[in-house]
């Protein structure tokens, strides 16, 4: 997931989202030079950061701030709001990667299902968070974003979770960080990298069709495993930080 600034590649015509999925599918992704840049350019790390979803890292104190539901956590209840606080500048990131024709594709591929958010709330507040784009079982996640302590590392573990459920096999982060390093990200090279890929992506077109079925990834199969574990009488809703904690020492 990258919070910093692009570094080269091959400038690429205005995007599209059957352009951004078919890229995505072979192992590249856009990014800008800069939050106001005209152009966008095709990236293809040598090392790529992934984040195997059974070998999360929840350390003992992330896992006490989702237990005690420190943050409101939800998924897809504010994208627009997600990706531009993403783009935002902060002290320790004056410019972002994201401008304004990556903002405007990845609005269109939310609204066709295949980006998604997860929002970190504090109160009312956006307190941080992340967006991503799901094809087939792989998750990308694109960028996320920490305005309160332990936001984002809540962030991921949700989605972590979520991915597992869902029967998700890849959590492509990118670019490796101390950060993501912490929670069990690795670097692995390009072609292991395009191997995993292609086991996740087996059976989907590049406009990210495919043939449906009982095991078919799922993003929002945690929501439903939230629903059948509530009483009838009980007002449904995101799953509690507990059952986020226990699908995750379950599942490390």
């Amino acid at each position: 997931m990258r919070n910093g600034h692009g570094s080269g590649g091959t400038e690429i015509p205005p995007l599209d989202p059957q352009l951004v999925l078919g890229a995505y599918s072979v192992g590249v992704f856009p990014m800008a030079d800069a939050r106001d840049a005209d152009s966008v350019y095709w990236v293809e790390p040598r090392k790529r950061a992934i984040l195997p979803l059974g070998d999360f890292h929840l350390s003992h104190s992330l896992k006490k701030v989702i237990i005690a539901d420190r943050f409101r956590v939800t998924v897809d209840q504010a994208f627009p709001e997600m990706i531009a606080l993403c783009a935002e500048s902060a002290p320790d990131r004056p410019d972002t990667w994201i401008n304004s024709q990556i903002e405007r594709v990845f609005g269109e591929l939310h609204a066709l299902g295949h980006a998604h958010s997860v929002e970190v709330w504090d109160g009312d507040q956006l307190a941080g968070g992340l967006y991503g784009l799901a094809l087939g079982r792989a998750f990308f996640g694109e960028s996320m974003v920490s305005r309160a302590t332990n936001a984002s590392k809540v962030a991921i573990a949700w989605l972590v979770a979520r991915l597992r459920t869902g029967g998700f096999t890849l959590l492509d982060c990118q670019f490796m960080t101390d950060h993501l390093a912490s929670l069990g990200a690795v670097e692995i090279s390009r072609a292991d990298y395009l191997t995993v890929l292609s086991a996740a992506l087996e059976g989907v077109g590049v406009d990210g069709s495919g043939v449906s079925s009982p095991s078919s990834p799922d993003f929002f199969a945690l929501d439903r495993l939230a629903d059948l574990s509530s009483p009838a009488d009980t007002e449904l809703g995101p799953p509690s930080g507990k059952v986020i904690a226990q699908l995750l020492v379950h599942t490390s």
